[in-house]
């Protein structure tokens, strides 16, 4: 058989093309940086967190993955713009359990929490702790509730403003105890511990990422962890389900988010990156010395997420409308 010039080249081109299309589809995405939205100021936990996650995917993909800090009205502007932003894969957020608060709080919320995203996974359930100033009488948590009780008309707690994680906690821990105390909102957990440490108000339930080293060095008291099992950073405190409040869990939980409708192929890569991370060597020293750990491989999957959100939302629900909270 005898073929000529132009048929030849013809082929040629065609296979050149075919191999292209092939080599374009096995790597579509990434093909440039991805923005991780960060839905509140640098420099706090889940600042911590998502930029530690960040680097690790980032080697994953084959990109940099780039953290942008978006915070105000707890959170819901940096989500409100993830829901909006285009679903392609090159905008995802890492937040926390405000995201489940957020329709609780929010009369004027612009988004469905659930539907309007696509879930990728859980990442850490940052423990709890509950810890008072330190000239509080109390040594033991049976002694630091029974004092909550008795003195529940001048007793105060600090918190990060309403709906944050140390609201949440001392929100469900008074409907626990029955009482109800005076919260001291703050513009984040810093400025709240600083006056703890200076013994401005009383009692405080806030992350391990915040509490940990001030326990350990006596600067403030430490009476128990919200978590149903001991954490090792700090082996003294027993859980709240123990025995002083039975059944008790809080933990200020951090998932990773994107816009509704990813493409199969930039989903599936995006949720076997934050899989790889979350077993990084370096993801997990650093997560232990913060208290805390990933969570195990079954819940950093988009089911398990969507699951666990939806489960959240009315469970706060019920907690935030007892105590007649709201953002706006």
């Amino acid at each position: 058989m005898r073929f000529n010039r132009r048929t030849i080249l013809t082929s040629v081109i065609a296979a050149i093309s075919t191999f292209a299309a092939h080599a374009s589809a096995q790597t579509a995405f990434p093909t440039k940086p991805i923005t991780l939205i960060v839905p509140a100021a640098s420099g706090g936990p889940t600042d911590t967190v998502a930029r530690l996650i960040a680097e690790s995917m980032g080697r994953t993909l084959g990109q940099t993955v780039v953290v942008e800090n978006v915070g105000g009205a707890g959170g819901t502007l940096g989500m409100a713009r993830v829901s909006k932003s285009t679903a392609d894969g090159y905008t995802v957020a890492v937040w926390h359990i405000a995201h489940a608060t957020a329709p609780a709080l929010y009369d004027s919320l612009k988004y469905d929490v659930v539907e309007d995203f696509d879930h990728l996974g859980r990442i850490t359930d940052v423990p709890m702790t509950l810890v008072s100033k330190p000239a509080l009488p109390p040594t033991n948590v049976t002694e630091l509730l029974a004092w909550i009780r008795a003195n529940k008309d001048k007793a105060t707690y600090g918190h990060a403003g309403v709906g944050s994680a140390s609201h949440l906690c001392m929100l469900m821990l008074m409907k626990e105890l029955g009482v109800q105390i005076n919260g001291i909102p703050y513009r984040g957990t810093g400025p709240a511990m600083n006056d703890l440490l200076g013994g401005q108000f009383d009692v405080m339930c806030d992350q391990t990422t915040n509490t940990t080293n001030q326990i350990k060095e006596n600067r403030i008291k430490g009476f128990a962890v919200t978590t149903k099992t001991k954490v090792s950073s700090l082996p003294d405190l027993p859980p709240l389900d123990a025995g002083a409040v039975k059944g008790f869990e809080v933990s200020a939980w951090h998932a990773m988010w994107a816009p509704k409708g990813l493409p199969k192929e930039a989903s599936d890569k995006l949720v076997a990156a934050l899989q790889a991370a979350l077993k990084d060597p370096k993801v997990i020293e650093r997560f232990a010395s913060l208290g805390t750990e990933p969570v195990k491989a079954e819940l950093a999957t988009p089911a398990a997420l969507k699951s666990h959100l939806s489960a959240e939302v009315p469970r706060w629900g019920a907690v935030i409308k007892a105590a007649g909270a709201k953002a706006n």
